[in-house]
């Protein structure tokens, strides 16, 4: 197999949780991709010396409070023609907007399966016909969206967030614990 072949189908999974990342990989295995698994930036970017894939799947929020948004920045400036989709179970704007500047394709929020996350890798282009809605943001959710967007401001440093919202460490957490997409 050359090695462009190689590349169009390698794919890795940057995820620190073992049983999402085993049935993902399992999952696009089947799909005839090759998968590469990391659970943080510094395996990822060990990876990256040896291997060069052509697709990621990027978790917003991994181990230890870092950011998957580094990742991202990582990956598209390791190869800007990767297509990168990131996923989260902190779904907002703010992360949202921030990953797709650092050169994600897609944003998707968890629970998503292969076949969003194979669809997302060939939108190149985004939907004007997508359906606008009349409902008003809530108080909640501009709240949600402020919290996350000092959170991605501060590189997903709970403390450091905490302190520019004006508000305890343990409260932002109960806050961000509370609205988890699950």
């Amino acid at each position: 197999m050359s090695e462009a072949q190689d590349t169009e189908r390698l794919l890795l999974v940057v995820e620190d949780d073992d049983a999402f990342a085993r049935t993902l990989t399992r999952s696009f295995e089947r799909r005839g991709y090759r998968v590469l698994r990391a659970a943080d930036l510094e395996r990822m970017q060990s990876l990256l010396q040896d291997h060069r894939p052509g697709y990621a799947v990027v978790d917003l929020k991994l181990a230890s409070g870092s950011s998957g948004l580094a990742c991202v920045e990582r990956l598209h400036s390791f190869d800007p023609q990767m297509l990168i989709v990131v996923l989260t179970g902190y779904a907002s704007i703010a992360t949202a907007v921030e990953a797709i500047k650092l050169g994600a394709r897609h944003y998707l929020a968890k629970p998503a399966n292969t076949d969003d996350i194979e669809a997302a890798f060939t939108r190149a282009q985004g939907d004007a016909e997508v359906e606008l809605t009349e409902r008003t943001t809530s108080i909640k959710t501009v709240e949600w969206e402020h919290i996350h967007e000092t959170l991605a401001a501060t590189g997903f440093n709970i403390s450091e967030a905490a302190r520019r919202l004006g508000l305890h460490r343990r409260t932002l957490a109960r806050k961000l614990e509370k609205q988890r997409v699950k």
